[in-house]
């Protein structure tokens, strides 16, 4: 039995793996066992992973007070107004902020860290300063200001533990425990569960080393998929078309290093042919709820064409996610996962996000992956057709009182248009000023555009600071409309250092193309 102790709070970049023994900023340890399992890590987090030639594995958190995964019961009631703080600076988090103002039981949103648009917009107070890796920062924060619901947004806090320290705290919190968060922080991890609790996805080996990793590819042949096991902002996935594609991915992950620690072990998956849709479901340890569909465009070029992105431009719902479809999903992936969790000590409480593909030659679903938060820039579509008092939905999930609980959701359609920095996703210019949204706005009605990566200059105009940095969200009658309106507004955008795809919804609208302006 080999056993190897990983820290990966100091540094995203460790390459190659190495022991190096330190405390998580949360001060959690999370040992994994599996069958096969390679050296494998998870940021902010030691972990231990353990080999067996056991099929079987176990997840069990440690600390000297553990708490439960769970979410923890509180004495708000469905009259009482909550105050909600929104851990994040995102486009999702925007959105977020932007649903749970307009919650009849919402007093308050705090944002931590936010950014300008979020601040400009009034739907959140922004707490900058705030140090959402120190629990007991953010602890205080939450008794001195009268929180009584934390969302946590990005999946990075969450691996790190921070919902297991508020939880601890008494303070009920939207987000799985780092050991449930487990399911996005290592692709390992969740293709491990799909194979112990039969969950529909594709046939896969894990290596960590680059010559087996060849020769299986080798075996195999192209097109084939290539993954960083932990978390790469979104990047750390090659569809390799060739053989060499695949071969660089390869180097490039367990060679190089490009990816860091994520990538001191990847996941060799065979290319699944369909179309990709992405589903959410609201969980809270035991029962869950639909959330709804959306479909993701990941590719940065019209005609999906060019590398991945975080995402392009989204809309809601999915016509291809029938409502039998749908069905299918929750009975034969979201419930096996968690009931699957719940068994392994990992009760997971959250927001689930099933990346699906709809294979062509069957017409079923397969899970691609697991997210463990709300998507960016899926959040944006479901959030403007919510209905529902996301607040109280959300405590509901906290108290493990999901059972019965159903959501309204408006029958219109909505779409997302990604507004990125030219160069995205490689390097960009940051600074570069943008100016007209207020405008933008107002050229057709049910138009909300979300910030993503936005700052003020000196002389209070908004600049890009990040690589996708607007999401210019509009509803609609259907998802023609919804598309019209997006695409007026995006290009009454001024801003020379953005881009777009003009293709959003191409494949439910395959005629739509609108003509890029910036």
């Amino acid at each position: 039995m080999s056993c190897t102790t990983f820290n990966v709070a100091t540094s995203f970049n460790l390459h190659p793996c190495i022991n190096h023994e330190a405390s998580n900023p949360f001060g959690f340890r999370n040992h994994c066992i599996f069958h096969n399992s390679s050296t494998h890590l998870l940021k902010n987090f030691n972990l231990t992973f353990t080999h067996h030639n056991s099929s079987v594995f176990k997840c069990v958190a440690q600390s000297s007070d553990s708490p439960a995964s769970a979410g923890v019961q509180t004495n708000n009631n469905s009259k009482e107004r909550v105050a909600v703080l929104v851990i994040g600076g995102g486009g999702r988090e925007h959105a977020l902020c932007y649903a749970l103002q307009r919650s009849p039981s919402c007093d308050t949103v705090f944002c931590a860290p936010g950014n300008a648009g979020i601040a400009s917009s009034g739907n959140a107070t922004c707490i900058s300063d705030l140090d959402v890796y120190d629990g007991a920062a953010v602890e205080s924060f939450c008794q001195k200001w009268g929180v009584g619901l934390v969302v946590v947004g990005p999946e990075a806090p969450l691996v790190a533990g921070l919902s297991n320290y508020l939880v601890k705290a008494g303070i009920p919190t939207f987000g799985p425990s780092a050991e449930a968060a487990a399911l996005e922080g290592s692709k390992n991890f969740m293709k491990h569960l799909c194979d112990k609790y039969d969950i529909p996805t594709a046939k896969y080996k894990t290596f960590t080393d680059p010559s087996a990793a060849r020769q299986y590819i080798q075996e195999e042949g192209a097109p084939i998929v290539i993954k960083a096991d932990g978390l790469a902002a979104g990047k750390g996935v090659t569809v390799a078309m060739t053989l060499e594609e695949a071969y660089e991915a390869v180097d490039s992950m367990l060679v190089k290093g490009d990816f860091g620690s994520a990538g001191c072990c990847i996941i060799v998956e065979e290319f699944l042919e369909g179309e990709e849709v992405s589903f959410f479901a609201l969980v809270d340890g035991e029962n869950a709820i639909p959330l709804g569909s959306a479909q993701d465009h990941k590719r940065v070029g019209d005609g999906d064409t060019g590398p991945n992105t975080g995402g392009m431009g989204a809309y809601s719902p999915a016509p291809i996610l029938t409502k039998e479809l749908q069905s299918t999903v929750m009975d034969s992936i979201i419930m096996p996962t968690i009931k699957g969790m719940s068994a392994e000590g990992c009760k997971f409480v959250g927001v689930l996000f099933a990346g699906l593909m709809i294979e062509k030659k069957s017409g079923m679903p397969k899970l691609i992956e697991y997210n463990v938060r709300f998507g960016d820039p899926e959040c944006q579509v479901l959030m403007v057709r919510l209905e529902s008092d996301l607040v109280q939905v959300l405590l509901a999930a906290c108290r493990g009182e999901l059972s019965g609980v159903s959501l309204d959701w408006s029958p219109d359609s909505a779409m997302v248009v990604v507004m990125a920095s030219k160069g995205y996703p490689g390097s960009y210019e940051k600074g570069t000023i943008i100016e007209n949204l207020e405008k933008a706005e107002l050229v057709a009605p049910d138009i909300k555009i979300f910030h993503a990566g936005t700052a003020f200059d000196s002389e209070g105009r908004f600049i890009a600071t990040g690589g996708r940095v607007l999401g210019v969200t509009a509803k609609g009658n259907d998802l023609e409309e919804a598309c019209d309106r997006a695409y007026q507004a995006v290009e009454n955008v001024n801003w020379p250092g953005g881009f777009y795809r003009r293709d959003i919804g191409w494949r439910a609208l395959p005629q739509k193309q609108h003509a890029s302006k910036v």
